[in-house]
């Protein structure tokens, strides 16, 4: 008779799941305990630096007047908002469930970080964009170049440690998952460490392009350079809100988990012994680290119907006991439906 298999221990596609434990799919690869509170520190690293540069990169564009300088201004000052969205997200999806959310409540994180994203495009893509057009129709010549050139090199630093925080949360994960580092911040279940890294990344590649903006600036004495610079900075800014954005939205509608974790939930239910075959398993990621499980299996034995249904509750409360796993609703196997193959 079948059943359906709930609960992998591992996270849909970021890949996480619960350590060593007693639970069913303690096979799965992940573990989530340690990555969540790492999500925690990324993001709050991420937020102190990102304040501290908005701060300075303001000062030095109202000395400097230049267009680079403003645009950067306007990234840091984003990207510290989006923190506040990010630290919302984190938060709010840790909520239990209740009778309203028996699955809990992790796609809030999706919601949030939606939000961060399109503050992103907004305050910092369009500014950015807008004050470089505005620069090339009235050009004005900048100053104190040394003071832009100071702000922009610690800027740099300060970007590098936020962003080597991300790196060291993610290369484990990308390691455990058999994914390299970019494939697997792109796959991550995790909203809040995808947006840290590609902001960080964003912020490294506009701290290069300010600095040749205002360097070309110096030389030439022309503020062309300077204003281009400041929308090539919206342009990348605006590059890296659309993917954040549209991440979010397919976690948002339902996104099934990693096909390497399909096979390892489906090869540690059939390494239980109360489970003879399995016919359908659907893990679908329902917050950071977490998924759903939705499967058919057919139980050993010929037991009776009352029987079957105590074996496949006690059967589903071994797979939730998964940190990784938000439910798992389970059914029987009709005789000839195949068996899934791994």
């Amino acid at each position: 008779m079948a059943q359906q298999p709930g609960g992998e221990q591992a996270p849909a596609e970021a890949g996480e799941a619960a350590g060593e434990s007693h639970d069913l799919l303690g096979s799965v690869p992940g573990s989530s305990g340690p990555a969540e509170s790492e999500s925690l520190t990324t993001v709050l690293v991420a937020f102190g630096v990102n304040v501290l540069i908005a701060v300075a990169k303001t000062a030095a564009a109202v000395v400097t007047r230049s267009a680079s300088l403003v645009a950067e201004a306007a990234h840091s000052w984003a990207d510290a908002g989006n923190e506040i969205f990010l630290l919302i997200a984190n938060r709010r999806s840790r909520r239990p469930p209740d009778r309203a959310h028996p699955f809990g409540h992790g796609r809030e994180a999706y919601v949030w970080s939606l939000f961060a994203a399109v503050g992103l495009f907004v305050a910092g893509a369009a500014v950015s964009v807008t004050h470089g057009v505005q620069e090339l129709m009235h050009p004005e010549s900048a100053e104190n170049f040394a003071v832009g050139y100071i702000v922009l090199a610690i800027s740099f630093v300060l970007e590098t440690v936020s962003f080597l925080q991300s790196i060291r949360q993610a290369k484990p994960e990308a390691e455990e998952m058999q994914r390299d580092l970019i494939e697997h911040v792109l796959a991550t279940s995790d909203p809040t460490l995808r947006a840290v890294f590609a902001e960080d990344s964003a912020a490294l590649i506009g701290l290069v392009i300010a600095t040749a903006g205002l360097g070309l600036h110096q030389l030439t004495n022309n503020p062309v350079p300077d204003a281009v610079g400041s929308i090539l900075i919206g342009a990348l800014l605006a590059v890296v809100a659309v993917i954040l954005i549209n991440r979010n939205r397919r976690f948002l509608i339902g996104q099934e988990a990693d096909p390497r974790v399909r096979k390892a939930a489906i090869q540690a239910l059939l390494a239980a012994p109360e489970v003879a075959r399995v016919t359908y398993l659907r893990l679908e990621i329902v917050g950071p680290r977490m998924v759903s499980v939705v499967g058919d299996v057919d139980l050993t034995g010929d037991d009776t119907e009352s029987r079957l249904a105590v074996r496949l509750r006690a059967l589903e409360a071994r797979i939730c006991e998964s940190p990784a796993v938000a439910g798992a609703v389970l059914s029987l196997s009709a005789p000839d439906e195949p068996t899934l193959l791994v």
